[in-house]
């Protein structure tokens, strides 16, 4: 009994001072405003730490892209000469971009580019929508502007610059109507079509075809470009869209076919220049097509990024919606960065911010 006394003598100050240390330590712990919080907010800080991490990747992205950026551009004739000479020894665009009866005969097959399936012979019915001869010859015009999609041309004044170059490139069927003319202009000698458009917004073409043959009339007498041996799934409806204007009459449009063996070459050419990506985006092919067939080229609305490059403004991924490209097969930044390049040597001019207005 007195043992026992004796031990709560000695354990009665241990716990009052352990019972005192606590009630100190949360004292000091609310005092500091550091009371641990509930466990449902450490996801939201988590989120916004990513989301900082990614618009810093971004700045440096285009912090990196304005280094190489000049205003004051100037051509440099023998880059341009070199880079060309260079670029049409390996790809031949004047008489491969494009599927003719003469680079393609009929009986022989066509090898698509994007996919590893059994080649497609050319049939007398195929072989009789095939263009008779190269729509670009030996040509060469003397300015080219080729028009991407990108949101920077939205209330740039690009148009009337736009519209005075000889020849003019279009991707992807982009809307040409009154809302957007001053910013991209009307005038159009080439136009794309990706397969993905046509199934999009015409229902692959195998509904109502008329809203598809009203909606090519502000591209006028142009060049419809269809890559139709790409895939597999991409040749029914590109060769739909062929016979929809053909049996609509339409006279303006001409389709053509793009040349997967041009693509394989064009593909192989950017890659030897450290370009990884899948497959060249429907821009970058068309500003290596420009490069072939014209003297001075100018590229508008190829600006990657969402924020403007003049004062980091939100922009929009086109200039007419806000979709999104497919970042799993195009690398839009990288290909940017090496068209940058290009215009740093004097060899291609790309377009950024407002146009200043021309005068004839």
């Amino acid at each position: 009994m007195r043992v026992m006394r004796t031990l709560m003598l000695w354990l009665l100050p241990v716990i009052l001072l352990c019972s005192f240390c606590s009630v100190a330590f949360w004292i000091f712990l609310s005092n500091n405003n550091v009371i641990p919080q509930p466990s449902s907010r450490i996801p939201q800080k988590s989120s916004e730490t990513k989301s900082c991490k990614g618009c810093s990747k971004d700045n440096v992205l285009i912090a990196k892209a304005l280094e190489n950026y000049s205003h004051k551009w100037k051509r440099h004739e023998a880059n341009f000469k070199k880079f060309r000479s260079l670029l049409s020894s390996k790809c031949h665009a004047v008489s491969k971009a494009v599927v003719t009866q003469n680079n393609t005969p009929l009986g022989s097959n066509v090898i698509y580019d994007g996919e590893r399936r059994k080649p497609l012979q050319v049939t007398q019915a195929l072989f009789n929508i095939l263009a008779k001869e190269q729509p670009f010859g030996n040509a060469t015009w003397e300015s080219c502007a080729v028009v991407g999609n990108g949101g920077i041309l939205a209330n740039s004044s690009c148009g009337e610059e736009i519209n005075s170059a000889q020849f003019v490139i279009r991707c992807n069927l982009p809307p040409l109507d009154n809302r957007y003319e001053k910013d991209v202009g009307n005038k159009t000698n080439l136009v794309t079509a990706n397969p993905s458009i046509l199934h999009e917004k015409y229902s692959g073409l195998m509904e109502r075809r008329r809203p598809f043959v009203e909606s090519l009339r502000p591209y006028g007498q142009a060049l419809l470009l269809l890559p139709a041996f790409s895939y597999g799934h991409n040749t029914p409806v590109s060769l739909r869209a062929f016979y929809t204007l053909e049996d609509f009459g339409s006279n303006n449009l001409l389709p053509i076919f793009l040349n997967p063996e041009y693509l394989r070459r064009l593909s192989k050419f950017w890659r030897e220049r450290g370009l990884n990506s899948v497959r060249p985006s429907t821009g970058l092919i068309m500003a290596s097509l420009a490069l072939e067939i014209c003297s001075n080229v100018h590229l508008y609305g190829f600006w990657p990024f969402n924020k403007h490059p003049n004062d980091s403004r939100p922009i929009t991924n086109h200039y007419y919606d806000d979709r999104e490209s497919k970042k799993n097969v195009h690398s839009m930044p990288t290909e940017f960065e090496h068209l940058l390049k290009l215009h740093k040597q004097g060899v291609i001019r790309i377009h950024l911010g407002e146009c200043q207005p021309t005068h004839s």
